[in-house]
């Protein structure tokens, strides 16, 4: 085979995680010659990370309204294609044990690595259809360009051209395994425009006023977190640095700077139980009521805070009202976040007013594809980012 021939190739992904894999493995077994690009030395690097270990890899729950976007509607068409069941299908048909946790969320029984050798081989299937996947790992992008319908892309000393680039580099999270805004570079290269990224699902962080929950770390309660009118029920952790757990990552996504978070730290509660613990326990204390239902360090801190340190029959149905209203919605200030490098993904990214629905592709460019998290579309936590990998690295890789 001539350089040439070797080098030319129907489609060029960059990036080899989870919707870069999805992807090419489509790509591949519909008999298109593909080249898998990424600067790791090992494909699907966060994958492996993933879910403790054992990757959260989809949600059966997942529904559009589970997505933040500019477009909220955006998302509809590929994730309507390409469902949960899709991969859950997928996942069985390689014989990979898995288990479904709270809220839908589905995991490997054994290991994350499953799921990265499931890609590799639906890559490896290519060849039976007379396509083909070419890996090229540990592979630094030096240049991208573009003329006569071609993409030209320089890897070191080595260029390569197709018809067809899917950049699937990811947002700048988790930038320790190398995450970077390089997706954005070749949007604004091409002329699209880019949401503002921002980090999303991350733990927020507290300034020295907020000495309550400061003094807390460690301590792990369920709440209902809530930023504007979203909110969501899980546990709420407190750390030396602020407030972490899956109810503060989930909110995180929807808070801006300069923005107040309400807990509600009793939602198992209903409204007017404090006066009936007056009326069922009168010599208890409002600390002893509230260590009833949360972490005895918690509630010592949120007693001494609300200031009643008499017993319940000692005071006004008022004060009590007040203590139950504040506890139901306890209003902090984060100072911000902590940032890209703890953050789970984007919040942010490529516009999909500049991308078709249906194949990721830009509107303006023939051929240029962005999908999984390099796009404007982050889930909510717990296996929506990865339905939403799978759902456009497949509807990009029909395309090809």
């Amino acid at each position: 085979m001539s350089d040439n021939a070797r080098d030319t190739f129907d489609a060029i992904i960059l990036g080899a995680g989870a919707a870069g894999m999805m992807a090419a493995g489509v790509a591949g077994q519909r008999g298109r010659r593909v080249l898998l690009v990424d600067h790791n030395r090992t494909p699907g690097a966060k994958i492996v990370i993933s879910g403790g270990g054992r990757c959260n890899f989809t949600n059966i729950g997942t529904a559009p309204d589970r997505f933040l976007s500019a477009n909220p509607h955006f998302v509809r068409s590929a994730l309507g294609r390409y469902t949960p069941a899709d991969f859950i299908g997928l996942v069985e048909a390689h014989g990979i044990a898995w288990h479904e946790k709270t809220l839908g969320q589905l995991f490997c029984d054994g290991s994350a690595r499953q799921i990265v050798a499931m890609l590799g081989v639906e890559c490896e299937k290519a060849s039976a259809q007379g396509g083909a996947v070419e890996f090229a790992l540990g592979q630094p992008i030096t240049d991208v360009d573009h003329a006569d319908g071609l993409f030209r892309v320089a890897l070191g000393a080595r260029s390569v051209i197709a018809a067809h680039l899917v950049v699937a580099t990811g947002g700048p999270s988790i930038p320790k395994m190398g995450a970077t805004g390089f997706a954005y570079e070749v949007a604004r290269r091409f002329g699209l425009k880019v949401v503002e990224p921002r980090p999303a699902l991350v733990p927020l962080t507290l300034g020295q006023d907020e000495t309550l929950f400061r003094t807390l770390s460690g301590v792990a309660t369920e709440v209902v977190a809530r930023a504007g009118a979203t909110g969501f029920r899980e546990a709420a952790l407190f750390t030396h640095r602020g407030l972490s757990g899956p109810a503060i990552l989930q909110v995180s996504s929807y808070w801006r700077h300069g923005d107040a978070i309400a807990l509600d730290l009793l939602p198992t509660l209903s409204p007017g139980w404090l006066r009936s613990a007056k009326r069922d326990h009168p010599r208890t204390t409002l600390r002893r009521a509230l260590a009833a239902h949360l972490p005895d360090r918690l509630a010592e801190a949120l007693a001494d805070r609300l200031a009643l340190s008499t017993e319940l029959a000692n005071t006004p149905d008022r004060a009590l009202d007040a203590a139950e209203a504040q506890l139901a919605a306890w209003s902090f200030r984060p100072n911000g976040t902590e940032g890209f490098a703890k953050a789970e993904v984007t919040v942010g990214g490529v516009s999909t007013a500049d991308l078709n629905q249906r194949d990721m592709q830009a509107r303006r460019v023939p051929g240029l594809h962005f999908i999984g998290e390099a796009v404007d579309l982050t889930g909510w936590l717990g296996g929506y980012n990865f339905q939403w990998a799978w759902a456009s690295g497949w509807a990009a890789g029909q395309a090809l």
